[in-house]
């Protein structure tokens, strides 16, 4: 890393602290723990789902090579696949609004893309996905 030669060496450590301080955040929220993957559902549950699908969890899961993600309706329990971590919040955020709809509708009908689609970046979301999947040598994936 480059700084200005104007730079003192204590302003400069604390620069470089901040920075770091900064990377760390970010790195956070990119890779968010099982805690915090439960806090968000519940967000995103109330501010685009009327709060109405209330998970009882929401965990990062390695058994899931096929799947974005899966869920269980009868206990409540979401799972995402560790192959997100690190990608976009906007696109994890789908990920989980569509495991949230399917503790409301199991199947993949109308009533389903309707309540998936009052997330704003849906579409834009599966389209990412689907590039990262074929980007990946794979078929285009379905949570």
């Amino acid at each position: 890393m480059l700084l200005p030669a104007w730079l003192s060496g204590e302003d400069a450590d604390e620069w470089v602290s901040r920075m770091l301080d900064r990377l760390a955040a970010k790195e956070r929220r990119r890779r968010p723990t099982d805690e915090a993957l439960l806090e968000r559902a519940k967000e995103l549950s109330a501010k685009y789902l009327d709060g109405e699908p209330d998970p009882v969890s929401v965990r990062w899961v390695d058994n899931q090579q096929h799947r974005w993600g899966s869920c269980t309706p009868e206990t409540g329990t979401i799972r995402i696949s560790t192959r997100l971590k690190g990608l976009p919040e906007w696109v994890i955020n789908y990920v989980i609004i569509h495991e949230l709809v399917h503790l409301l509708v199991p199947s993949h009908g109308a009533k389903f893309w309707a309540l998936v689609e009052q997330y704003p970046k849906a579409e834009r979301a599966r389209g990412f996905l689907e590039g990262f999947s074929a980007a990946a040598h794979t078929a285009p994936e379905e949570c």
